[in-house]
């Protein structure tokens, strides 16, 4: 454990820097193996069930308790396959760089009541799996619907695998008064309703999708807002915020929309965040989020620059009414942001018709600030840089206190040796509020 000081950073001039001390400490995470897959080509892959990729304290349970939840599975990046197990894409992929490959396409997700304990020796003591209203589990494989672009998927044998309208790619979770979940994917994108058992009852996805996507297994309603269809691939709804009386919803992309196209996502730094209203589904204000400047995250620029798309949104936690905490991250280096929305301009319908040019995304700072959009403030809470230790691909945050968060990595199932790791982070004041 160590006193941080964390250094001041003007990354943005929508970001303002706080002076804060920071201390962190290692909580130790249970093993939850999950077997091993031997490749054709020799090599075996030993799995450890990831359950970093969201985290939530729920204000109701007792000291401790966070909850967290797995994303789709294990897979592997067709494109430098070969490293891993010994074949390669064209085996594997069908030649498809673009794809993925599942080891364990049977793969169930779940949710995790983690009891970090005093200690900072943690225990999972319960696990609730995905399911349909008719008890089917509930995977990650991709599927292939009209007007959603996925990877295709292959298993260890290079077959290509069949995916499913209900199959999902989990990234952020919020526990309800209810004891039901609100769970963000990227596949859809969409926001799904979760009971407390694991039955999905009821997938929101972008109006004029939910045709491709109706069955008899999970409702789908196309009520969240169009435009979010033009999320780029695997760059969907990764963060998702609840008030704690569950009124009011907050979804942030995980990165600018590619719209017109994929060079406007590559290039842009503004991301959408929403606000909804959980009973009605009516949209009460939609905001710019401007990301850092990519070249600001440290660690992941020692070796070279980093380009401006590989910043992305991955957690994202309810401080106070219209206060958020904000993770952006790349790879190794993460920063938590207050963010406010006070100040923030309310973007009008226009922003959302996908006609609409120069669009949202191709606006520069300056272009923002001619047309009067204020994004939201953003205040910098703490860089992983400045911390030692800190886990790389940081995807969970669980705010405990105004004074304390623990933060999850999401370890790709062991994919590459890592394990599931967690940090206490305790500020000296209540900046978490």
């Amino acid at each position: 454990m160590r006193a941080v000081l964390l250094s001041t950073v003007f990354a943005l001039s929508a970001t303002a820097a706080l002076a804060a001390d920071a201390t962190v400490a290692e909580i130790k995470l249970p093993d939850l193996p999950m077997g091993q897959v031997t490749y054709p080509g020799g090599k075996t892959l030993t799995l450890n069930r990831g359950i970093g990729s969201a985290a939530f304290r729920d204000p109701k349970d007792p000291p401790g308790v966070v909850w967290t939840i797995t994303d789709r599975g294990p897979n592997l990046d067709c494109e430098g396959i070969e490293e891993l197990t010994g074949l390669g894409m064209d085996v594997l992929c069908a030649g498809d760089g673009k794809a993925k490959n599942f080891p364990q396409p049977d793969f169930t997700i779940t949710i995790q009541k983690v009891e970090t304990g005093a200690d900072n020796v943690a225990a999972v003591t319960e696990t609730i799996s995905l399911k349909t209203r008719s008890g089917k589990p509930v995977g990650g494989l991709p599927f292939s619907a009209e007007g959603f672009r996925t990877e295709a998927a292959y298993d260890v044998n290079g077959k290509l695998l069949a995916g499913t309208v209900n199959g999902f790619d989990t990234e952020t979770l919020a526990r309800l008064p209810d004891g039901s979940f609100l769970i963000g994917e990227e596949y859809g994108p969409s926001l799904i309703e979760v009971a407390a058992d694991g039955t999905v009852t009821r997938r929101h996805v972008p109006a004029g999708l939910e045709g491709a996507l109706k069955n008899d297994e999970v409702e789908v309603v196309g009520s969240l807002p169009a435009i979010m269809a033009k999320r780029y691939l695997n760059r969907g709804i990764e963060n998702v915020a609840v008030s704690p009386d569950g009124a009011t919803i907050y979804v942030l992309m995980q990165s600018p929309l590619a719209n017109p196209d994929s060079d406007a996502y590559k290039k842009s730094a503004n991301t959408r965040l929403w606000k909804i209203d959980r009973a009605t589904g009516k949209l009460l204000g939609e905001f710019v989020y401007v990301m850092d400047d990519a070249t600001s995250f440290r660690a992941d620029n020692k070796k070279e620059a980093q380009k401006q798309n590989a910043v992305r949104m991955s957690e994202m936690v309810f401080l106070g009414p219209d206060k958020l905490l904000v993770l952006e991250r790349i790879g190794k280096t993460s920063k938590f942001h207050a963010v406010d929305l006070a100040a923030a301009s309310p973007l009008d319908a226009s922003w959302d018709d996908a006609a609409m040019l120069p669009s949202l995304e191709q606006l520069s700072a300056a272009d923002l600030a001619a047309k009067g959009i204020t994004p939201v403030a953003k205040t910098l809470l703490l860089d992983s840089d400045d911390v030692e230790g800190m886990p790389k691909k940081v995807e969970g945050v669980a705010v405990m206190s105004p004074t304390e968060m623990i933060v999850f990595n999401d370890s790709d199932f062991g994919i590459e040796g890592d394990g599931n790791r967690a940090l206490r982070v305790t500020f000296k004041e209540p900046v978490l509020q």
